[in-house]
């Protein structure tokens, strides 16, 4: 079968350190017609259902602990017999919207197969400390969450973010991916390594 990316976009709230705020989120599913991973949680389950279509559901995997991103990981978990993966250092935001809901850890550098292929899982952090980029070496696509983003680095003005941290992350780990990467993001619209790479230092410059 041939391996496909499916988007699905969700609307609801992020809160968090006593603010709320409107996001639209997008989901992605990775995989072909029998079997698919699905990237982040958020919101509504439904719709996410309705595009998984009957596929077998290899994982729920959250990259991060934000309630935006994980808001229906255990109702899609319970309905389509699916474990929920996410990085243990964001189990303190997780926490939060799922308390007592267990989860298996994503490590860095841990593979999920599916469809044919591999999901490499790299530990990003500085949005959240747990923040987790999903690459797929073959296609050459990035699933970024809010780590990277069109035009910059994921929001750390709030708890467990850190801007240097990030940074870190994006040049070290991200930027060092091949240029012509795709990258999709956890809100808006998708870019390319290639593309934001040359624009690190002016991030740092307005940062700092």
């Amino acid at each position: 079968m041939t391996l496909r990316v499916d988007r699905v976009v969700t609307s609801g709230t992020f809160s968090l350190d006593g603010g709320t705020w409107d996001v639209d989120n997008n989901i992605w599913l990775i995989g072909d017609d029998n079997e698919v991973v699905i990237v982040d949680a958020a919101h509504t389950a439904q719709p996410i259902i309705d595009a998984v279509g009957g596929r077998k559901v290899v994982g729920i995997v959250c990259t991060h602990g934000h309630n935006d991103h994980v808001t229906v990981a255990p109702e899609l978990a319970e309905k389509l017999d699916a474990p929920i993966y996410l990085n243990p250092a964001d189990d303190v935001l997780w926490e939060m919207t799922h308390p007592g809901v267990k989860h298996l850890s994503l490590e860095d550098d841990q593979r999920i197969a599916v469809a044919g292929t591999d999901i490499l899982a790299i530990h990003t952090p500085g949005h959240s400390p747990g923040s987790t980029c999903l690459y797929l070496p073959e296609a050459g696509e990035l699933f970024s969450g809010d780590t990277l983003f069109s035009g910059g680095p994921g929001a750390t003005g709030r708890s467990y973010s850190d801007f240097p941290t990030i940074i870190g992350s994006i040049r070290d780990k991200l930027f060092a991916l091949p240029a012509e990467t795709k990258v999709h993001t956890g809100h808006g619209d998708g870019t390319t390594i290639g593309t934001e790479a040359p624009h690190l230092e002016e991030w740092i410059r307005a940062g700092s």
